[in-house]
């Protein structure tokens, strides 16, 4: 299974149409036209800056969907109310489902739930393959030490390059800061990042560096 840019629809078959990937580093500027502009949007988690400064188009919102932030998301009443959910296209979940026994004693992963929460909504959902995320520390591997733990943006962004035709114009990152939860290995990422746009395949717009950061 992959993420072409097919999107799941015929009229969206283009997979050289332009592609935005929107991060949510602190400092990201105010970019609501060149993000828009893009014919595929794609978002993460809360999306914060939705319907502002970056822009107020979304085709794919990706939602994490293990751990306490989608258990958060659950629990809230009207969280399919909220703009980014309802202007989403289709959602990526971006890891494969836990068979119940490997998900206990304390649960980890929501899958089953995210699906049902989201399927009266009647819009695709895409869950990436453990193949690849074997893919993605493989390819992190060589600037890490032990099994590498890829964030959601590096699997969302390789899962859509991979498929992305060579000849296609490089995709636009906006909002990725590199840094976050400890356990992610935000220098390699960086570095893989860095030699796809040395080759042509993305442009980088780094988030405005302020105090805080």
């Amino acid at each position: 299974m992959s993420i072409a840019i097919d999107f799941f629809r015929p009229e969206r078959a283009d997979p050289r149409a332009s592609l935005a990937i929107v991060g949510n580093a602190p400092g990201i500027g105010p970019l609501a036209r060149a993000i828009d502009a893009a014919r595929h949007v794609v978002r993460f988690n809360n999306a914060p800056g939705f319907g502002g400064r970056t822009g107020s188009r979304v085709t794919h919102l990706a939602l994490v969907n293990r751990g306490g932030q989608m258990r958060e998301w659950l629990a809230d009443p009207g969280f399919l109310d909220r703009p980014v959910v309802r202007e989403a296209e289709a959602f990526i979940l971006p890891f494969p489902m836990l068979p119940v026994e490997a998900n206990a004693p304390e649960p980890i992963c929501w899958t089953r739930q995210a699906l049902a929460l989201l399927r009266p909504l009647g819009k695709p959902v895409h869950l990436l393959p453990e193949t690849l995320h074997d893919e993605a520390r493989r390819r992190l591997a060589p600037g890490t030490n032990g099994s590498p733990n890829p964030s959601t943006g590096f699997l969302v962004s390789l899962a859509l390059l991979r498929d992305r035709p060579a000849d296609a114009g490089p995709v636009n990152i906006h909002g990725f800061g590199f840094a976050g939860w400890p356990g992610h290995p935000w220098a390699a990422e960086r570095a893989w990042f860095s030699e796809a746009a040395a080759a042509g395949r993305l442009r980088l717009h780094p988030p405005e560096v302020t105090d805080a950061s």
